[in-house]
């Protein structure tokens, strides 16, 4: 009878969650100016949340789960492994995980949550190890559910990261990380293998600024929409793969350059998203941005462009000196709110507005994300402060706020039409 329930129960998430995502994938598909060479990337999205797919990859090759761009995906991939992000955008799952976190936890958390509780989708049951960075009190209780019915690591992240002791505890935990990483995956690291991880992370990151580049033009080359799912498919890509795809969509962008190609004719408002991680299938904010007569044309969040932004420099070769230098990339420049000192974040926002002209920004807030809400305020002084207008946008997974959001997206991009910087913008 419980048996019978159970599978009642995990058919309806099935139905309902593949119904959402279908939604919006025929929204993203329906959009203009969607380029030819997208289609793998929304391919992995309909696999992941509509097929119920797992990550394909050689066979034998296990897959480690992280919720953090501060988990070093280099080593993931020096152990043979691939790397997947599980932070999960599903209405459905959030719903369940709903009844099982406090009220107050962000539907993130909540999201994974109920993925764990409802054991319907392969790529999160089939992971051998899940990784966990503690970058906030919600992901740290999290860990006692996901520990129920998988391998759990630890990764505590400093909350300041200036000091050179700071990066030598950080050290510390990536070192400690190693084993646990060798029993996960069956295989031993070794100098080789590091290296080529470097190397396979160090590619995709260049086909990811050659990208930046394009979605810098003065005249948008492609929609913001469809370049967040670019930036998502690479959380259940491996990493070789994203990048082979990166770079065909690369040619065809840089073939529009010299084309003259433009996704309309109309001046868009120039604007970058920041804030709560944006995770498909819930994109409604910068689905609506596009919809509204905006131009997305950065995002600073976690599941974006903050995800390959910092290239690992390393200066002494040595198996040591790389571990060195991965400690430093994930903790120096990361952006992330998690840290006490808010002028990397500041100095990240103010650069990037810089480089891509950016009009007005969009801070999205996950309804019960307390780390990015509670940085409002010092964003929005700091912006402001150089002529940039910022709107805070509160959303849940649900789509019972989406007519609200439209309006008051729909008045700033309006606003923005008119504010002194669109006319520097040329």
């Amino acid at each position: 009878m419980q048996a019978s329930i159970n599978e009642r129960r995990q058919e309806r998430f099935v139905n309902k969650s593949a119904a959402v995502a279908s939604k919006y994938l025929r929204r993203m598909e329906e959009m203009s100016g969607l380029p030819d060479a997208m289609r793998p990337f929304l391919d992995v999205l309909k696999d992941i949340y509509i097929n119920f797919s797992d990550v394909k990859r050689p066979e034998g090759t296990k897959t480690i789960g992280t919720y953090c761009v501060m988990v070093p995906q280099e080593l993931i991939y020096a152990f043979g492994a691939v790397a997947v992000k599980l932070c999960s955008g599903n209405f459905t799952a959030f719903s369940i995980g709903d009844d099982i976190t406090p009220r107050d936890a962000c539907p993130l958390v909540k999201a994974i949550a109920g993925v764990g509780d409802i054991r319907k989708l392969p790529l999160y049951d089939n992971c051998s190890l899940m990784v966990v960075p503690i970058t906030c009190d919600c992901k740290k209780k999290l860990v006692s559910i996901l520990a129920e019915y998988t391998k759990v690591h630890i990764l505590p992240v400093p909350s300041q990261r200036q000091d050179d002791d700071v990066k030598e505890r950080y050290l510390e935990e990536l070192y400690a990380l190693l084993p646990a990483l060798e029993e996960a995956t069956g295989n031993k690291m070794t100098y080789e293998s590091l290296t080529r991880g470097v190397e396979a992370v160090g590619q995709a990151q260049h086909q990811f600024w050659r990208f930046m580049k394009f979605r810098r033009q003065p005249s948008p080359l492609m929609r913001g929409t469809h370049a967040m799912a670019v930036m998502n498919a690479l959380s259940y890509m491996p990493i070789d793969d994203w990048t082979d795809a990166l770079i065909a969509l690369n040619d065809e962008l840089d073939k529009r350059v010299s084309e003259g190609y433009r996704i309309t004719e109309r001046k868009l408002p120039r604007i970058m998203l920041t804030g709560s991680p944006v995770v498909f299938p819930n994109i409604k904010v910068p689905m609506l941005i596009d919809e509204m007569g905006g131009a997305l044309i950065a995002d600073e969040t976690c599941m974006g462009d903050r995800f390959m932004y910092d290239p690992l420099v390393v200066v002494d070769k040595s198996f040591d000196g790389i571990m060195r230098a991965m400690a430093n990339r994930y903790i120096r420049p990361c952006s992330c709110p998690t840290f006490c000192d808010a002028s990397t974040r500041i100095y990240r926002l103010k650069q990037m507005v810089k480089d891509n002209q950016v009009e007005g920004v969009v801070y999205h807030v996950l309804r019960g994300c307390f780390v990015y809400d509670f940085e409002y305020t010092i964003v929005e002084r700091e912006l402001n402060s150089i002529g940039v207008p910022v709107i805070r946008v509160e959303s849940d997974y649900n789509e019972e706020d989406i007519e609200q959001l439209r309006v008051r997206i729909e008045a700033f991009i309006e606003l923005l039409k008119f504010s002194p910087k669109a006319k520097e913008v040329k």
